[in-house]
C-alpha cells in the first residue's frame, strides 16, 4: 500500500471528534486537463469529438447542474425519487463498509444512500470527481450533514481514481466490503469500447463480494429523449453547458473557436440508442488548436460531438455485466419513466 499523496488537504476543518476530509490528488494536481494525447484522439475522428472530460471543469460543473434542473430533464429527478424510496432497501442490499462513487458531483442524490448506509453500519466514502471545487464543496455540505461519515475524495479522472484504489484500499481506509457506484446514468456517457474498458478497470478494483451499483436509463420512443436532451422554451443550460467545451479548449489548448459560428443541438440513433449531443456549424471555417498543432475545417453542417447517452435495455446490461465476471443481482426500475437502477456484484 503506498501513502496518501503529501500533497492531499483537508477540504474543510473537522469539528471536535471529526476526522478531516481529505482530498487526494491521484493525478498529478489536476495534470489530466492538460492531456493532449485523448483530445487529439477524439478530435481526428471522422466526426470530431471532444472527451467528455472537458466539459466538467468549474463552469462546466455548474452548468451541468443548471441542466438537472431543466422541468424536462427527467433522469436526475427521477433518480432521486428512487434512491428516496429505496434508500433502506438498496443500503440493506450493498451490505457495504465502503461506497466509492464515480462522478461524484454535488452528492446531492448520494447523501440519501449513505445516511441510509450509515444507520446500519460505519461507512467510508470515497467521492470522484475531475472538478476539485466541485470536491470540495460537496464534501464540506455532506460532511456538515453526515458529520460521522469517513471520506476520501480523490480528484482526477475514473481510471486515475481506480488505479489508485487499487494500490490503497485496505482496511484501515476502506472497510470491505466495497461498492462501487456510477449514478447519474454515467455509465451510458461513453462509446461502447470505452464503456468495455472502464467496466473492465472497475471489475479489478473489486474482491469476491463486492459490488457495483450503477443506474441506468431504460430504452424509449424518440420524442422522449429529444425532449428531455435539448432545452426547453426559456432556457439554455444544454446550450451553455455544450458550448463550453469549446471556450474551455480555447482558454487550455490555445484553440480559436468561434463559439457563436455552432448551434447546439441533441438528437438519438435508434440504430445505436444513443442520445449524441452536437455542436453544428453554422457556416465553412477553419478552427485552430495551437497547443496541438491541429486544424480542423468544418463545412456548413458538419458537426463536433460533445456527449454520448447510451439508452439500455436489462438484458444487454446483464450481459455487458457478465463479461467482467459480474452478476447482475438486483434492480430497481420506475414504471413510468422506465429509469432503472442496477446492483452487481463479484461472485
Amino acid at each position: 500500500m503506498t501513502d496518501i499523496d503529501a500533497s492531499a488537504t483537508a477540504a474543510a476543518p473537522a469539528r471536535r471528534g471529526e476526522a478531516p476530509t481529505v482530498v487526494v490528488p491521484v493525478e498529478n494536481q489536476g495534470a489530466f486537463w492538460d492531456d493532449r494525447g485523448s483530445l487529439l484522439e477524439c478530435l481526428r475522428e471522422p466526426t470530431p469529438r471532444i472527451p467528455p472530460v472537458f466539459g466538467y471543469d468549474e463552469v462546466g460543473s455548474e452548468l451541468f447542474e443548471a441542466i438537472t434542473r431543466l422541468p424536462t430533464y427527467y433522469l436526475t429527478r427521477v433518480e432521486w425519487q428512487m434512491l428516496r424510496r429505496h434508500a433502506q432497501d438498496i443500503a440493506a442490499r450493498l451490505g457495504a463498509g465502503s461506497l466509492a462513487e464515480l462522478g461524484s458531483g454535488s452528492g446531492k442524490k448520494t447523501r440519501v444512500l449513505l445516511a441510509a448506509c450509515l444507520r446500519r453500519r460505519p461507512t467510508s466514502y470515497l467521492p470522484i470527481d475531475v472538478s476539485r471545487e466541485m470536491l470540495e464543496a460537496s464534501t464540506s455540505s455532506l460532511r456538515a450533514e453526515l458529520p460521522e461519515l469517513v471520506v476520501t475524495a480523490l480528484w482526477g479522472r475514473y481510471e486515475a481514481a481506480l488505479e489508485w484504489m487499487r494500490a490503497n484500499l485496505g482496511a484501515d481506509l476502506s472497510p470491505r466490503p466495497l461498492v462501487v457506484s456510477f449514478l447519474g446514468s454515467n455509465i451510458g456517457n461513453a462509446t461502447g469500447p470505452e464503456r468495455e474498458r472502464l467496466l473492465a478497470d472497475i471489475a479489478t478494483v473489486l474482491r469476491p463480494g463486492d459490488g457495483f451499483l450503477f443506474s441506468a436509463d431504460l430504452r424509449k420512443p424518440r420524442r422522449v429523449f429529444e425532449r428531455c436532451y435539448n432545452d426547453p422554451p426559456g432556457h439554455t443550460a444544454f446550450h451553455d453547458f455544450r458550448l463550453n467545451h469549446l471556450t474551455h479548449l480555447n482558454r487550455r489548448f490555445g484553440a480559436d473557436f468561434a463559439i457563436h459560428r455552432f448551434d447546439p443541438r441533441a438528437h438519438y440513433n435508434e440504430t445505436t440508442g444513443m442520445v449524441e449531443g452536437h455542436l453544428y456549424a453554422r457556416a465553412d471555417h477553419s478552427i485552430t488548436v495551437r497547443d496541438t498543432d491541429l486544424t480542423l475545417r468544418l463545412r456548413r453542417g458538419d458537426s463536433i460531438n460533445v456527449g454520448f447517452s447510451a439508452k439500455f435495455n436489462p438484458e444487454a446490461l446483464a450481459e455487458e455485466m457478465a463479461r467482467h465476471g459480474m452478476v447482475l443481482e438486483h434492480h430497481w426500475v420506475d414504471p413510468e419513466w422506465r429509469y432503472g437502477i442496477f446492483l452487481a456484484r463479484l461472485p
